[in-house]
């Protein structure tokens, strides 16, 4: 019972006086606890090893066939489990301490030792063996972990300089570990805002200085060495030790390009029409609330068109809809090439389409773009192999005079359309008081304002008498 519970202890010595010293002092320190097997050799030492695993292995430091890290060496390799303790004379120890940090858990100095201080040493070094190996299959847990895992991580020192990349880090960044080991974060790592452009200052020494966690703005871009771009988001960590000091910081990140890529498609298609690209109602919403606000404060005036096609359905029904469709993709560039940088043109739906005109000073200054929209729509569309030729009917709205917020002044556009449309294609009326209340087109007195572009010449106003106008059929 007493050898199954004892430690196993492998003494190579090569001197068979010290061999006896050992002995007695083992039986007399320790008499049953630990059962001893003696070689004379280091080969001797790897054959009994591969047959009789062993706790603690007890190496002469002055073995004549090898030095003593080549010793150490091989019996690690042999047997990696097993704690090494040397035994050395007083004049060897640096040698010794040398050969802990290459593997070896103690040593002894010949001579100096007394049956107590050898008990003591054997357990030490077989629970220090074994806290090593623990320790060392969470580090390669961690390893493998860190390799494995599809963020990348990085870790620096106190100072900020980098220690650890794991290999998406790599990947990422453009630098290989080898190469960063020892640089500072910021020569090695540029983050700036994807927006401004402006560098974010390194987070790891935030993290670090203030000794908390924290995250990058959400709008940061990763410049990696080649000068590829990735949006990234993370999470940033100070490093401390077992005494609660900051040792450095890690930082952990990943590639978010795809869906922030996602993501703007999303928020382009919520506010973009499928079929011309152009905005649709719900960003024309946001946009006439910016003209007014605008416009308020300036003291000028904004305008809301609204412009419908002339004929249309006959096209869809004599030619199909998906010649319908590149011709209302047609008309929309071309509505584009009519407006300025600050104006929105926008797809109501159908064959209907609102253009937004900001910062106008006068009124009538929509006129101009109104007579280049009729004119231009008019023009041919080539779509595939057919020359089709349609026209357009425009109702215009003003702000302020014509309504204070968007959906007045769009419902106002389009009766004013309406009007427009009654009185022939190609024309364009501006939204009268009266055209509500009257519910028919023309004034009181039996006069009336009516725009109209005679052969694409002509955008000025001209009065007639509304009884002496013939509707003209769609």
């Amino acid at each position: 019972m007493e050898n199954k519970q004892a430690r196993s202890v492998l003494l190579i010595e090569h001197q068979t006086e010290q061999t006896s010293q050992i002995r007695v002092l083992l039986d007399h320190a320790a008499s049953g606890v630990f059962q001893l097997a003696h070689v004379e050799s280091i080969c001797d030492a790897e054959k009994h090893l591969v047959m009789n695993p062993v706790e603690v292995v007890l190496l002469d430091l002055e073995m004549p066939e090898s030095n003593l890290l080549e010793a150490v060496r091989r019996v690690q390799k042999t047997a990696p489990h097993a704690a090494i303790v040397l035994l050395c004379d007083s004049d060897d120890e640096p040698i010794a301490v040398h050969a802990i940090q290459q593997g070896a858990q103690d040593y002894l100095v010949k001579g100096q030792i007394e049956p107590r201080a050898l008990k003591r040493a054997l357990f030490n070094a077989v629970e220090r063996k074994t806290l090593e190996d623990i320790q060392l299959v969470e580090k390669e847990r961690a390893q493998v972990t860190l390799d494995c895992i599809g963020d990348a991580v990085i870790s620096t020192d106190a100072r900020g300089n980098i220690t650890f990349m794991n290999p998406v880090a790599e990947r990422m960044t453009g630098w290989q570990l080898k190469d960063a080991a020892g640089r500072m974060m910021a020569d090695c790592v540029r983050i700036v805002d994807a927006g401004t452009r402006r560098a974010i200052l390194d987070p790891m020494a935030k993290a670090a200085n203030q000794n908390r966690t924290g995250t990058l703005p959400l709008n940061s871009t990763l410049i990696g060495r080649d000068g590829r771009e990735v949006n990234i988001e993370d999470s940033v960590a100070p490093i401390h030790d077992h005494e609660g000091q900051v040792t450095g910081a890690v930082i952990v990140f990943r590639d978010v390009s795809a869906t922030r890529a996602l993501e703007k498609e999303l928020t382009n298609s919520a506010h973009h029409d499928f079929l011309t690209g152009l905005p649709n109602r719900m960003l024309l919403n946001d946009r006439i609330g910016q003209a007014i606000a605008l416009a308020h404060r300036q003291g000028v005036h904004a305008a809301v068109l609204f412009l419908d096609l002339d004929g249309f359905k006959q096209v869809n029904d004599s030619l199909g809809h998906p010649i319908g469709d590149k011709l209302l993709q047609s008309v929309a560039n071309r509505m584009l090439e009519c407006v300025r940088s600050p104006d929105t043109v926008v797809r109501q739906g159908g064959d209907e389409f609102i253009v937004l005109l900001q910062e106008l000073k006068h009124p009538q200054d929509a006129v101009f773009t109104v007579a280049r929209l009729l004119k231009t729509v008019a023009s041919m569309h080539s779509v595939d192999s057919h020359e089709i030729c349609i026209t357009a009917s425009i109702g215009v709205s003003i702000y302020p005079s014509d309504g204070q917020d968007g959906e007045t002044l769009i419902r106002n556009a389009d009766i004013a359309m309406y009007y427009a449309k009654k009185n022939g294609s190609q024309s364009y009326r501006f939204f009268r008081p009266e055209m509500v209340r009257e519910g028919v087109a023309g004034r009181p007195d039996g006069q009336d304002i009516w725009y109209g572009l005679d052969s694409g010449t002509s955008s000025s106003p001209h009065r007639r008498n509304r009884n002496s106008l013939t509707p003209r059929t769609q």
